[in-house]
């Protein structure tokens, strides 16, 4: 499938802003299953520096400053790709969960890669109940994309879709008391759940592309930023650094040509979509997202 992806974000301040400096992760990756044929963020404001770096994960990052006065700020993204569905070998997949743990195995061929995707991190928090609720799809011996499927299958179940529930700063124990979120609370408690059994899983940024119902047009601008996680499958055999099984709770299904990867880390703090600092006095400021993948 091919897109077209534009993502706007606007902020509005009731005093003028006099320096903003900010940070985004907008722009796809290039990778075996997604090709970028042309991307590009703009500030309105225009400007007075603007770069785009590779971070630690591979992410391309862009920073930029605005130094004119300004009581409203634009970062307009607008990326072209075309996706593949993923696909993984039945090795991969069919292997002991338990063989798949980089911090007990570190002899892995790849697992070096995979152990920062181990450890425990700010927004996705290993706790007990996370753990206890991950072992009834661990269970010993079972093939890792069963369990992880599994794993998948039982969150979207038990947890209700809830844009009220929680807020950017919720924990897991935040989303256990409510049993509802939004799709980044569904990705953190799966990090959760599979890191505490020591499994290797990342937070996935992106889009994913609605479909309208039957009968009814397609509305631009009704899509919106997505979350979901991929968990490490190592290569036992080949000596590769193996293969990472995308899965989405929040609507029970693996990635596939439908979901536009942007960004990953260790959870939703290493790649939010847009995040900076401003210098002004303002006492209140509102902020609009709009988000449209347009098939091509």
């Amino acid at each position: 499938m091919r897109y077209r992806v534009s993502h706007r974000t606007v902020y509005s301040y009731d005093e003028p802003v006099t320096d903003s400096f900010g940070l985004a992760y907008l722009t796809p990756r290039s990778l075996p299953w997604q090709e970028v044929a042309s991307h590009e963020v703009a500030v309105d404001p225009e400007a007075s520096d603007l770069a785009q770096e590779t971070d630690y994960y591979g992410n391309l990052a862009t920073y930029f400053q605005v130094t004119e006065r300004h009581t409203t700020l634009i970062v307009d993204a607008l990326s072209e790709v075309t996706v593949t569905t993923p696909i993984h070998s039945d090795a991969a997949l069919g292997g002991a969960w338990e063989r798949a743990r980089p911090l007990l195995d570190p002899t892995l061929p790849g697992a070096w890669q995979a152990t920062d995707f181990a450890l425990a991190s700010g927004s996705a928090e290993q706790t007990a109940e996370a753990k206890e609720y991950a072992a009834e799809s661990l269970t010993r011996g079972r093939p890792i994309g069963e369990a992880a499927s599994d794993l998948m299958t039982r969150i979207h179940r038990d947890f209700a879709y809830d844009k009220t529930a929680t807020t950017v700063t919720s924990t897991i124990d935040d989303i256990f008391g409510k049993r509802a979120g939004v799709c980044q609370d569904f990705a953190h408690l799966t990090l959760a759940c599979l890191r505490g059994h020591g499994l290797a899983a990342r937070y996935v940024s992106g889009y994913l592309a609605t479909e309208p119902p039957p009968g009814k047009e397609r509305i631009v601008g009704a899509d919106a930023s997505h979350a979901w996680v991929e968990v490490w499958l190592p290569d036992h055999d080949g000596g590769g650094p193996g293969e990472w099984l995308a899965i989405d709770p929040t609507n029970d299904q693996w990635a596939g040509d439908r979901y536009v990867t942007v960004a990953w880390g260790r959870d939703y703090g290493d790649v939010p979509p847009v995040k900076g600092v401003i210098f002004t006095e303002a006492k209140r400021s509102t902020l609009r997202v709009e988000v449209d993948v347009a098939p091509l």
